[in-house]
């Protein structure tokens, strides 16, 4: 069941996701040579605390952590720990919080220091897509119009849409439905309506889109060890079009 929020849910949802924002704005910040992912995690813990949230992942699923840090192959749900980040690394950082019972989630990745023009090409074509979706999240269009628009974007560029993991509705719980592909046809699935909040989440590989799972039971990375990007805001459908809760 596809749950619509009052405008009251809307406004603490966008109250937990501008929480989200700042604390990504600050990982961005100390994704530098030297730091360890697990360190991230640490300060990540930190101001989800002092903003008087609660870290929306460490225990889903006994998930260890407060932050998902995927590093340069690797695709999404990457544990942190002892690894260094280096120059040249893209780093994905997805985050959600709990605030007064509902959540918020959002994910960028970032460069660490001067990378390659393919992995800025990568990060570049992965956020445009996501408000290439972004920008059909209107009332009455069909949820596939969103899928058709990433996809489209990304294989424009001659990129691959990673199809084992999709974007979800959120509010009281993390995961609600609808389940959101990256891809597809449009013109499918249901209808738009006022109400509706949606994390969507494009990730998007330099090579195939195939993934295959560590033996953490976590970390996804590319099939084919190409590098990958990863993009996610909160939307919430509006009768005056798409509002981004988790941006600043």
């Amino acid at each position: 069941m596809i749950f619509c929020k009052s405008p009251k849910e809307i406004e603490i949802l966008r109250k937990s996701n501008q929480v989200v924002a700042l604390v990504l704005k600050e990982l961005k910040k100390n994704c530098q040579p030297g730091i360890t992912t697990l360190e991230l995690d640490q300060l990540a813990d930190r101001l989800i605390n002092k903003n008087h949230c609660i870290p929306a992942f460490k225990g889903y699923r006994n998930y260890p952590a407060s932050l998902c840090i995927s590093v340069n192959e690797e695709i999404v749900h990457g544990i942190p720990g002892e690894r260094k980040l280096k120059n040249g690394d893209i780093v994905s950082l997805d985050i959600g919080v709990k605030l007064d019972g509902l959540y918020g989630d959002a994910a960028i990745t970032v460069p660490v220091g001067k990378i390659d023009p393919e992995s800025q090409k990568l990060l570049q074509v992965t956020e445009e897509a996501l408000y290439k979706g972004i920008e059909k999240a209107h009332a009455g269009n069909r949820l596939s119009d969103i899928s058709h628009a990433i996809q489209t974007w990304v294989e424009k560029h001659h990129f691959s849409v990673v199809r084992d993991f999709v974007g979800h509705g959120i509010g009281k719980n993390l995961h609600e439905e609808p389940q959101i592909p990256n891809f597809g046809k449009p013109g499918f699935g249901p209808r738009l309506r006022e109400g509706m909040v949606l994390a969507l989440e494009p990730m998007v590989n330099v090579g195939t889109y195939a993934v295959r799972i560590l033996r953490d039971g976590w970390t996804a990375v590319t099939a084919d060890g190409s590098r990958s990007a990863h993009f996610e805001h909160s939307v919430a459908i509006t009768n005056n079009g798409p509002l981004i809760l988790s941006e600043l």
